[in-house]
């Protein structure tokens, strides 16, 4: 993995955690952070040692939304350079929505504004107790539009009008609640917990997994019920013929360990 300004990458038996790496100002988003993390996950995508994504923050906070200098540059640009730079943070979402390894967030410290957006499009997220979160757009007269997409699918839509319009803040619990959070602990607790939710996937196929990720996106997103029919029973088919599920079959059979698993 090449290295990065803004990010710090660690790579350990199959588990790449992509430090968020700016813990002077809370991890704040700007555009080399931005982009930084567009490569970084399109790069996971092809690399075949890696099984897993955790992302995280160092420092105090996973975090505080957008960068202040960033913020500033951005109140000067006319419509067009809006529209490209927000182009480019929408596609930071979606590159870790798209990613075909399972990824994982654990947050601590803050969520603030733009920080939802990289939690909510992760497929696991997990934070301490005390974490603040907070749809902060309002409160500067602007809306929370990239990260709509990926917060409105975990918590529906009632949930997103209740905290995107007033903006308050809440903690761990209660994200929990809005699921919003996969789970809240008490901060000693949470990479423990992780821990097992990690060694959970690393019982199952890696090719099974990103074509589980494959087929949700499908059928949340693009096709119709009736094209959906045709195509989950074309996809289970070619599972089943393929290398890995050939050898995940014979495994259970033979009551054994497939050979994915140490």
């Amino acid at each position: 993995m090449k290295t990065y300004e803004t990010l710090e990458i660690e790579i350990n038996e199959g588990i790449c955690t992509v430090w968020l790496n700016r813990p002077d100002v809370h991890n704040a988003l700007n555009q080399q952070l931005i982009a930084d993390l567009i490569d970084c996950f399109d790069i996971l995508n092809t690399m075949t040692d890696v099984r897993i994504a955790v992302l995280r923050g160092r420092g105090k906070s996973f975090c505080a939304g957008a960068d202040l200098n960033y913020m500033k540059g951005i109140s000067t640009y006319g419509l067009e350079e809006n529209y490209q730079d927000s182009l480019k943070l929408a596609k930071c979402f979606n590159a870790i929505y798209t990613c075909k390894k399972p990824t994982i967030a654990i947050v601590q410290g803050a969520a603030i504004g733009g920080a939802n957006g990289l939690l909510a499009a992760c497929d696991f997220v997990y934070c301490t107790d005390d974490t603040k979160f907070a749809f902060s757009e309002v409160k500067l007269g602007i809306a929370p539009a990239t990260i709509s997409l990926y917060v409105t699918k975990r918590i529906g839509e009632y949930g997103s009008r209740e905290l995107m319009i007033s903006g308050r803040r809440f903690t761990g619990k209660e994200a929990e609640w809005y699921r919003l959070v996969n789970k809240s602990l008490p901060a000693d607790e949470l990479d423990a917990y992780v821990k097992t939710i990690i060694d959970g996937l690393m019982t199952s196929g890696p090719d099974a997994m990103a074509a589980c990720k494959e087929l949700i996106y499908n059928i949340s997103n693009k096709l119709s019920f009736e094209d959906a029919i045709d195509y989950t029973a074309r996809l289970i088919a070619q599972l089943r013929a393929s290398k890995e599920g050939q050898e995940g079959m014979a495994s259970y059979l033979e009551k054994r360990k497939p050979n994915w698993v140490n």
